[in-house]
Formats: C-alpha cells, sequence, structure tokens
C-alpha cells in the first residue's frame, strides 16, 4: 500500500459529462452523490466528492496553441479548469453514449490537460438505450492515454430498466424519466467507490464482480 497516501482524505471529482439540453446526466450524478453518501468511506469523512458539471466549465473546443502535455496554459479558462481538475485525488465520469463514444464536451475538457490527469484513480458510470458499453471502452482508452489509473469494471444504467417512465412515453428515449435504478446498481456502484479508493491508496482492486 501507497503509505504516502494512506491517511489522506481522498477528494473525488464527479464528472457530468454531458451538455445537451434535457440531458440525464445532473439526475444520474445526484444518484450517485446520493447513494455515495452510504458509504463507509464517506461516512468516516476519508472521502469527499466534488461535482463537475462541463455543462457548467463552458469550455470552448480546445484553443490552445501549445500542447497540453507542457502545460503553457495560455488562455484563464484553461487555467481555470486545471486548478479544478488539480484540486482532486480522483475521479467518477458520468457519461451517456453518443453513437457507440462519449459526447464531445467530456472529450474536450480531458484534451485540455495532461499533468492534471496523470496518476490519478478514474472509474466510470455509463447510462444509454444499452447501457453505455461502448462509450466507456472508449473513454478507458483516452483515460490511459493521459495516465490515469483505471479502475477495472464499470456501471450501466439502462434508460428503459433503470429510469421510471409516464406509460404514455414508454418507448420515446427523449420523454422525461424519473431515475431508479434496480437495486443492484447501488451495489455495484459501491463496490466501484471501494475500488476507487483501494485503487489511491495504492492497493490492488479485486476483481470485478
Amino acid at each position: 500500500m501507497n503509505s504516502t497516501h494512506e491517511n489522506q482524505q481522498i477528494t473525488v471529482g464527479l464528472v457530468v459529462g454531458s451538455s445537451r439540453p434535457g440531458r440525464r446526466g445532473p439526475a444520474v450524478a445526484g444518484w450517485v452523490a446520493e447513494t455515495m453518501a452510504g458509504h463507509p468511506a464517506v461516512r468516516a469523512g476519508e472521502l469527499s466528492v466534488e461535482l463537475i458539471d462541463l455543462a457548467e466549465q463552458r469550455l470552448p473546443l480546445l484553443d490552445e496553441p501549445v500542447p497540453a502535455r507542457f502545460g503553457d496554459y495560455r488562455h484563464e479558462h484553461t487555467r481555470r479548469w486545471s486548478s479544478m481538475v488539480s484540486a482532486c485525488d480522483a475521479f467518477i465520469f458520468v457519461t451517456p453514449e453518443y453513437n457507440s463514444s462519449v459526447p464531445a464536451v467530456l472529450k474536450n475538457a480531458i484534451d485540455y490537460l495532461d499533468a492534471e490527469w496523470r496518476g490519478k484513480p478514474a472509474v466510470m458510470l455509463t447510462y444509454g438505450v444499452r447501457g453505455g458499453g461502448q462509450a466507456a471502452e472508449h473513454l478507458r482508452v483516452v483515460l490511459s492515454e493521459v495516465g490515469m489509473t483505471v479502475v477495472p469494471g464499470h456501471v450501466e444504467l439502462h434508460l428503459f430498466t433503470d429510469f421510471q417512465w409516464p406509460a404514455e412515453s414508454a418507448t420515446d428515449p427523449t420523454a422525461h424519466a424519473r431515475i431508479a435504478p434496480a437495486p443492484e446498481r447501488a451495489a455495484e456502484l459501491a463496490h466501484m467507490v471501494t475500488d476507487l479508493v483501494d485503487a489511491f491508496r495504492g492497493a490492488v482492486p479485486e476483481p470485478v464482480r
């Protein structure tokens, strides 16, 4: 175990990875934060959660003239984003699946920085009609490329089984629906958060169940 991190409080950035009007990301992230409140590490004060909504960051398409790896940021929005990411020790990325990948706003936000991500553990929660598994696969590659420690496995929410829909809109994915994850989702999230804490502490995560 990494003794440097053994007793350090962990600040987890909970990243809402969609900016589309009508998005479900804030509701999903709200469920994540509410469920995490019951995790032993949170109750013990070992872990705190910082919500990071990319829609509120309003980062333009990458406009830095120098590659992120050099850390030579010319714009105030980049420096502000750098400070926000630097303040977190680990991350939970909440993202829908768009065309078998992640939203452009999420990829853009990751591409802005480099050193601020490196060495930090990350987990993913995806959602979509089919759960977002392909988005998770793509995001895993991107996060690994910027040097993050991506914990194996992820949690998926399915639009037509983990949300409650009005009877008249049961087949309309754009309709308003209340998030209502299946009971096992909370257990999956708790296990994933435990693995995230273990990864930060330097322990080897248990096999994905």
